[in-house]
């Protein structure tokens, strides 16, 4: 997703409009509602200082804001051979599926470790009725800022 899809993408998630939140974010109430659909639509990219401001009022970390553009299957494998390549991401084979793993000799293997290890227990924890939805989002927004364990 773009940046703007993701703020749009947050916006619904939250119930509220392009009025309300241009107008959270300083905005005049006669251009709330354009400037917030500019950046919807990818006319304009709002600055870091804007996409910290949108997290905050989210209750998110602005990284969520900022996520590489994966719109497309080309998009997403070429992600995934860049985090390959800086962090050591391999692909392999288990019992007929494809999994990802981490390459040991990588020297990311242990922060990536550790980073998954986190999401994984999270996510069991979802998985097994122990957190709602709304728990395990609220984790995965703000990692690694969450107090949530």
């Amino acid at each position: 997703m773009a940046i703007g899809e993701r703020i749009r993408f947050l916006r619904n998630l939250h119930g509220a409009t392009q009025k309300w939140l241009g107008i959270k974010l300083g905005f005049s109430e006669k251009t709330a509602e354009t400037r917030v659909g500019q950046y919807e639509i990818g006319v304009r990219t709002p600055k870091d200082d804007m996409i910290k401001d949108i997290a905050k009022i989210f209750g998110v970390s602005p990284q969520v804001i900022k996520l590489p553009d994966i719109d497309n299957y080309d998009a997403l494998l070429h992600t995934l051979f860049a985090i390959e390549d800086i962090y050591g991401l391999t692909i392999n084979m288990l019992d007929d599926e494809f999994c990802l793993t981490l390459n040991r000799d990588n020297p990311s293997y242990f922060p990536m470790y550790d980073m998954l290890r986190a999401w994984n227990k999270i996510a069991r924890k979802y998985r097994n009725g122990e957190i709602t939805k709304k728990e395990y989002d609220n984790w995965r927004y703000n990692y690694p800022e969450s107090n949530f364990k």
